[in-house]
This record gives C-alpha cells, sequence and structure tokens, in this order.
C-alpha cells in the first residue's frame, strides 16, 4: 500500500508542478532561498554569540613561556599522534619559517629504511623518513611514490 501511495503522491507531485508557470516556479524556489539563508543567518548568529561569550583577549610578555597546540603540514601527509608534553622536559628548539596562515613546511632530512606493504591484491613500496624537527624514533613511515613527487632529490 505505501509504495502506491508514494508512485500516486509522486505523480500528483509532477501534475502540479507542470500546472504551475514557469515565473510561479522561480517565485516560489526564490521564497525558500529566502527562507533558508535566513535560518543559516540566525544559527550563524547564535554560533557567533557563543563563541563571543568564551572568547578572551590574551597578552604575553617577551621572556614567558607558552604551550603551543600546532598542528605540522606536509602536504597530503601528517604526522601520527604523539604522546602529551612533558612539562619537565626543556626542548632545544630550533627557528622555523611560519608562513602567513601559520603553517609551516616540515622537510625530510634522511631516509632510514625501506620496507613493502602488502595489502590484498597489491604490495605499496614505503620509505622510513626522518624530518627534520624529529628525533629518529619518531621517523614516519611514508609511501615512497609520495616522498618521490615532493622530495625528488631526497631518493
Amino acid at each position: 500500500m505505501g509504495g502506491n501511495f508514494d508512485l500516486w503522491h509522486e505523480v500528483g507531485e509532477r501534475k502540479y508542478i507542470e500546472q504551475q508557470t514557469k515565473p510561479d516556479i522561480v517565485t516560489s524556489t526564490t521564497e525558500v532561498i529566502r527562507k533558508i539563508q535566513q535560518r543559516i543567518a540566525a544559527a550563524q548568529s547564535r554560533q557567533k554569540c557563543y563563541a563571543d561569550k568564551r572568547r578572551r583577549s590574551l597578552e604575553f610578555q617577551v621572556g614567558e613561556k607558552v604551550f603551543l597546540w600546532i598542528t605540522p603540514m606536509k602536504g597530503v601527509m601528517r604526522f601520527g599522534k604523539k604522546g602529551k608534553l612533558n612539562p619537565s622536559h626543556v626542548l632545544q628548539h630550533e627557528v622555523i619559517q611560519v608562513d602567513k596562515d601559520l603553517t609551516y613546511e616540515e622537510k625530510p632530512v634522511q631516509i632510514l629504511d625501506r620496507k613493502n606493504k602488502v595489502l590484498r591484491n597489491k604490495e605499496v613500496p614505503l620509505v622510513k623518513v626522518l624530518w627534520r624537527s624529529q628525533t629518529i624514533e619518531e621517523a614516519m613511515w611514508e609511501r615512497e611514490d609520495e616522498m618521490k613527487a615532493k622530495y625528488s632529490n631526497l631518493l
């Protein structure tokens, strides 16, 4: 019964649409779009109000120590999760160039190892890459073809 009802409902909608003139369709479509835009604007306004209540201005003095939450980017390849920062461990840092959008490009230093990952019907060659700001223990396995494409001088 439900299938037949849906079919008749669809046929009825088509006849209704066919009976409407093109200006009527444009007017009704424009009205629907206007309602959608109003609802989106209202939702954005609510979200902004919520975020503004929790936003606070931060100011730091030269020499103050802060923790930064960063996401290193290197094209489509990303670093895996690392453990929590140990506040008692002091790191020797190097100066890096940060772009205007607050990102930086991580550069590979050395290929440490190679292996083939066996999938169901193919093998994918991988290389273990030591990145500039990481230790040997943090070296990452990357696809060899992606590394060749991006860093041909390394391979």
